[in-house]
């Protein structure tokens, strides 16, 4: 096995470790999980890029743009479904969703929007260089600070 199939193996164990509460919650709505993994995947790919970024795994390009590419398209997946009242963290057992989503569903929208922006703006510039990498994850990352922020329980 190569190193960087390695270093995205662990990178791919690390994610599902974070995230075993919500990948394993079987008994939870179909919507919840939906969104939980949806959550998962964008941990993943970010994952892989702060790696790079903190030079935890060396910089590659064709990952890097895979990555960020994945960013993308999960951004633009509809989130329409996977909201329903009911799912938050006072109602719900294994959801993190607080319920300031369903008093502002246009904040959450907009940070939604935001973060596909942050991740457009990243797969410019993935393929370009560490340096281009490290600069796009900042924005990036704000769109899930802000969002988390608002609108997630802490762990």
């Amino acid at each position: 096995m190569t190193i960087r199939k390695t270093a995205f193996g662990l990178a791919a164990l690390a994610a599902l470790a974070t995230s075993a509460p919500s990948a394993f919650a079987q008994d939870l709505p179909a919507p919840v999980q939906a969104r939980q993994g949806q959550m998962d995947a964008m941990a993943l790919n970010i994952g892989v890029l702060a790696g790079m970024a903190r030079g935890n795994t060396e910089y590659d390009a064709e990952a890097a743009q895979a990555a960020a590419n994945n960013l993308v398209a999960l951004s633009q997946i509809d989130q329409r479904f996977s909201w329903p009242e009911g799912t938050d963290n006072f109602s719900l057992d294994g959801s993190r969703a607080l319920p300031a989503i369903w008093e502002n569903m246009a904040g959450f929208t907009e940070d939604y929007v935001a973060f596909g922006a942050a991740a457009t703006g990243l797969a410019a510039v993935a393929g370009d260089g560490l340096e281009a990498v490290q600069a796009a994850l900042g924005p990036l990352g704000g769109t899930c600070g802000a969002c988390h922020d608002d609108f997630r329980q802490s762990q």
